[in-house]
Order: structure tokens, then C-alpha cells, then sequence
């Protein structure tokens, strides 16, 4: 009977430091290198206070609590864990720290929900056009444009090409605009025109008539 019971108690112990085992968490490409207006979510294990987003700033530095700044620029996602895992092992025994890089990106344009958006660097172009409420019926998903610092990016964007491609391997960054443009000519644009020409019409047979 000793023994089952020996089994049983130590199966008991171990559950709960089993339990305490740091979860396993996806942190996106660790050869990135971060840029300024990149997002970062920091998450270490078992200590709330360290963990939260934080932005790259204009100069590339992070301000970190108890760190302080934090020279990202150039630093790739594994470097600048491994910078964090040293000053925070300063405070306490082996840190558990994952860093998850995240762009800051504005869609514009014939979408239904423009605006400033948080995302994923493994998203496609067309789930960052998804996350703005998707395009309008007379928006061209075939013609998107790109747009940084106020002049346009030579990227091909045709929905062919870029459905199996993410927004980091297609050239996109921080601080870009993607804009979904409006088609050529559209149902609407017809159905105005020949608003218009009715209006007209009917405006001529009435000075007509009161002539």
C-alpha cells in the first residue's frame, strides 16, 4: 500500500509546479530588426508590472520601467529580449520574457473603416484591409497603394500576389499608410451620371414648358 500512496502524494506536489511552468507564446520573427513606431508586447512571466505594450520612439529608444531607456534601434526582436532578460535578472532569478513586435499602420481610402490600427506583421494586406471593415463595393483590392512620409512605394500590390504574402515580407512598416483606391469607373459613378442628365432633362423641359 506504501507505494500507490508514495505515487499518489507525489503526484499531487507535482501537479502545481507543473501548472507554475511558463506558458509557451508565439514571438513573431525573432531576426527582425525593430524601427521606430514599432509596437512591442512585452509580456514576462509572473510579473504584470513588466509587462504591457510599448512603443519605439522617433529615436529608437524604449522606455522600460526600472530599465529606463532602452537604445531598439537596429536591434533585432532576440536581441532586444536578451537585453531585457539582463537588466530584469538584476531583480530576480531567470526571467521568463517574450517580445512581440506589432506595426502601426493607417488604412485610408475606399475601406469602411479608416483609421490608425495595431497589427500583426504576419498578417497579409488584405486581413490589414479586413481589420479596417474591408473595402467599400467601389474600392480596387487589385490596385492598393502604399504610401510613407508622404510619397507612394513602388510594392506591387495585385490580390494575386500578395494573398500568401505577410505585410513584413511585402516591405510594409510602421508608420505606413495603405490606401485602397477607388475603381476607374463604377456602377455608382454610371448611376450618378445618369442622375444628373435626368436632372438636367428635366430642368430643360421645365424652362421649356415656361417659355
Amino acid at each position: 500500500m506504501r507505494a500507490p500512496l508514495v505515487t499518489f502524494l507525489t503526484g499531487l506536489l507535482a501537479g502545481p509546479l507543473l501548472a507554475q511552468d511558463p506558458p509557451i507564446v508565439s514571438q513573431g520573427s525573432p531576426s527582425y530588426a525593430l524601427r521606430p513606431g514599432d509596437v512591442l508586447e512585452i509580456s514576462v512571466w509572473g510579473r504584470e508590472e513588466y509587462s504591457g505594450r510599448f512603443q519605439v520612439d522617433e529615436q529608437g529608444r524604449v522606455h522600460y520601467p526600472v530599465l529606463g531607456e532602452i537604445n531598439a534601434a537596429a536591434l533585432t526582436v532576440a536581441e532586444f529580449r536578451d537585453t531585457l532578460r539582463t537588466g530584469l535578472s538584476r531583480l530576480f532569478t531567470n526571467p521568463f520574457v517574450t517580445v512581440t513586435p506589432r506595426f502601426r499602420i493607417t488604412v485610408l481610402g475606399e475601406v469602411r473603416s479608416p483609421g490608425l490600427y495595431v497589427v500583426d506583421p504576419t498578417l497579409s494586406v488584405l486581413d490589414i484591409v479586413a481589420l479596417a471593415g474591408g473595402a467599400t463595393p467601389v474600392g480596387n483590392l487589385n490596385n492598393i497603394r502604399l504610401f510613407r512620409s508622404g510619397e507612394e512605394q513602388r510594392v506591387s500590390f495585385e490580390e494575386a500576389s500578395v494573398r500568401g504574402q505577410t505585410i513584413q515580407q511585402i516591405g510594409v512598416r510602421s508608420g505606413d499608410q495603405v490606401m485602397v483606391p477607388r475603381r476607374g469607373f463604377t456602377r455608382q459613378d454610371l448611376n450618378m451620371i445618369l442622375l444628373i442628365a435626368q436632372i438636367g432633362l428635366s430642368v430643360a423641359i421645365f424652362i421649356s414648358t415656361v417659355n
